[in-house]
Formats: structure tokens, C-alpha cells, sequence
């Protein structure tokens, strides 16, 4: 669990939207502002749809006091989130899962090496996603977990395949040795292409109390948005984009939102899907996940050059070391930082009008991956 609580441990501030609904910080629509002309703060709060405009014109300032005044006593108070203990709780509940989901059997080795990397710790972002997803539209956490360890599953095949010497050749992943330094290359080829196909299995097979046109679209949703046009397109442009001079930013977006950001996008999609969304509710959820998911590639590489790889579980630097572009390199590491600034006010600007207290894992998620030291 120790793997678990480091990471939390660098973003431990509680939040509570009654210390943030004040005027000061009341949400705005989200303009996209350009990158060295914004420092608005991150926003922890939600807008409030049904708020009447004031007419200034027909009001003096101490009229307009008391109306704030009233109107501020209109709002409900959402009690304070504790998402240390919110991710320890999804994390553990996932672990579990995923433990009984891929038991020991014959024949064992295969399972050994599917075991050794899926159960080595991480985060659970992705997972955590699907289940808050699914909870915020009025889903439960049982229903979302099989869609939940698949994506888990699927994002450990992903850095198996990643680690091989023809892919990052990278000996180090969550602190451990790399898949294929402890079970060979070719088992851990083998190994991630099992737990790819288990993961379609699981969720055909797991998932209780869903209609089977919602789980359906659940496997098709999961299914583009790691094959050709999603998580290996990324991977591919990534690969043939090694030591070409000049990589813009419409390019690396591109390798991004592939290789990163569809996976989470996929995570919350499902979540939303199984917990019975309707489609606008689906496309917004689409919408912030696709930010987060912008973000948290944003946050990696700004990690790859500022932190050491004790701190990362992971080796450091290599991204530099391969000549491969990243937002430092075009951006620079303010210029970065700010963006990921953007991508995260942009991300909550999409839970506006969702109930705040089922929305506050999601936000608090949002936050978490901007703002995590590993």
C-alpha cells in the first residue's frame, strides 16, 4: 500500500467547496487564454446555473450587497472531501478485484508474469475514474469495478509493451524490474496480449445489472480507444517521430491525445456509460476527461526533467536521452506548467451543473494529476 500513499501524500490538502464558493472565486465560463497571460487561480467550486443576473443599472452597491448576501445563503454547503481517504479506499477495493480477477493457474508461468505487473502497485487513476464516473450519474461502484480492472489491465499490457527493448527499452516501472528483466521477452509479450484479451473478457462476463446494450457500447467504446485510431495510433506516430527536428505542437498533441489521453477518456467514458448517463452527460464527460488526460501527459513529461527516477518509480529523463519532443522542450518548464493550469480549469469547467458533492472525487482526481510528484 506504501506505493499508494506517496503519491497522495504530495497532494494532501483537503478541499472544501464552502471555502471556495465565495464571490472571489466564483467559476467563470472557461476561455482558453493565451499561455503567458494567465494566472487565474484553479478553481474548486462550481457555478451556480440557477443564479439570477443583477441589474446594476437599477441598484446601488449596498442593494447589490444584500442580494449577494441573500443569495449566498441560498447555497448548500458541500462538506469537505477527504481524498486521501477517498483514493485509499478506491484503491484498495480495486486491488482486490483485480487479485481475484487473475488468479494463479496453469499454465503458471504466463500468470505469474500477468500477476507480477498488474499487482505492482500504481496508482489506480484510471480505475478510480470509471468508478467516480459511474457514481457521479447514479451508478455504483459494483457495477463500474469489471470496466474498471479492464482499463487498469489493458494500461499495465500497455507499459509492458512500452518497457521492451524495441519500444522505451526501459528496465524500471513502479519501482520494480521491468516485466520482461524478470519473465524474458517473449513471456512478456505474451503476457500483455493475455491480459488485453482477458480484459474484453472480463467485462462481457463481470459486469452484473446492465443492460447488454450498455455493455455493447462499453466494449466498442474500450475497444477504439485503444486500438488504431487510439492508444497505438499514439504510440505509432510516437515511434516514427523519434529525432525528427521539428515537431510541433499540433503534432505532439496529437501523439498525446492518442498514447495518454484515450485511455483515460476511456475510463471515464465507461464509468458514464454503466452508470446510465444520457448522451449529453456522456459528452461532456468525454470533454474533461480528454483535458485530464492532455494534463496528465503535460505533468509527466514536466516530472521527466525535474524529478529523479528514486522519486518517479521510473527512469528519469529518458525522453531526453531518446530525443524525443515534449512540452518542456517546445514550451519550457514554466510555459508548461501554465498550460497545465489551463488543461485543468478547462477539465472542471465540464462538471458545471453536475451534483458538487458526487462531482468532488472527479475534481479532486482533476487536481491530483496536476498537481502529483510521481
Amino acid at each position: 500500500m506504501s506505493a499508494l500513499v506517496n503519491p497522495i501524500a504530495t497532494w494532501s490538502r483537503t478541499s472544501s467547496a464552502k471555502d471556495v464558493n465565495g464571490p472571489r472565486f466564483r467559476s467563470m465560463p472557461f476561455i482558453l487564454p493565451h499561455p503567458l497571460h494567465s494566472n487565474l487561480p484553479i478553481s474548486f467550486c462550481f457555478s451556480d446555473p440557477t443564479r439570477k443576473p443583477i441589474n446594476f443599472s437599477a441598484l446601488t452597491v449596498s442593494a447589490v450587497l444584500v442580494e449577494e448576501q441573500k443569495e449566498e445563503s441560498k447555497r448548500i454547503e458541500v462538506p469537505t472531501f477527504d481524498f486521501k481517504n477517498y483514493m485509499l479506499g478506491k484503491a484498495s477495493s480495486v486491488n482486490k478485484a483485480l487479485e481475484e480477477a487473475i488468479l494463479l493457474r496453469e499454465p503458471l508461468k504466463i500468470h505469474e508474469s500477468m500477476r507480477y505487473s498488474l499487482l505492482a502497485g500504481g496508482k489506480r487513476v484510471r480505475p478510480m475514474l470509471c468508478i467516480a464516473a459511474c457514481e457521479l450519474v447514479g451508478g455504483q461502484e459494483s457495477t463500474a469495478m469489471p470496466a474498471a480492472c479492464a482499463v487498469e489491465m489493458i494500461h499495465t499490457m500497455s507499459l509492458m509493451h512500452d518497457d521492451l527493448p524495441c519500444m522505451d527499452n526501459d528496465d524500471l516501472r513502479r519501482g520494480k524490474p521491468t516485466n520482461h528483466k524478470i519473465f524474458g521477452e517473449d513471456v512478456a509479450v505474451l503476457a500483455g496480449d493475455a491480459l488485453l484479451a482477458f480484459s474484453f473478457e472480463h467485462v462481457a462476463t463481470a459486469t452484473k445489472g446492465v443492460n447488454s446494450d450498455r455493455i455493447v457500447r462499453v466494449i466498442g467504446e474500450l475497444a477504439k480507444c485503444i486500438g488504431s485510431e487510439g492508444l497505438v495510433a499514439g504510440q505509432v506516430v510516437d515511434i516514427c517521430s523519434e529525432g525528427l527536428s521539428e515537431v510541433g505542437l499540433d503534432h505532439l498533441e496529437f501523439i498525446h491525445l492518442h498514447k495518454t489521453a484515450a485511455l483515460l477518456e476511456g475510463s471515464v467514458v465507461l464509468g458514464a456509460i454503466l452508470g446510465g448517463a444520457n448522451d449529453e452527460e456522456i459528452d461532456r464527460l468525454r470533454k474533461f476527461a480528454r483535458c485530464i488526460g492532455l494534463l496528465f501527459q503535460v505533468v509527466d513529461d514536466i516530472l521527466d526533467v525535474t524529478k529523479s527516477s528514486q522519486e518517479l518509480g521510473k527512469t528519469a529523463g529518458k525522453d531526453l536521452a531518446a530525443d524525443k519532443t515534449t512540452y518542456p522542450k517546445l514550451l519550457g518548464i514554466e510555459e508548461s506548467r501554465e498550460f497545465a493550469e489551463r488543461l485543468n480549469r478547462e477539465a472542471q469547467e465540464q462538471l458545471v451543473g453536475f451534483n458538487p458533492v458526487k462531482a468532488a472525487p472527479l475534481i479532486a482526481l482533476a487536481n491530483y494529476i496536476a498537481y502529483r510528484d510521481n
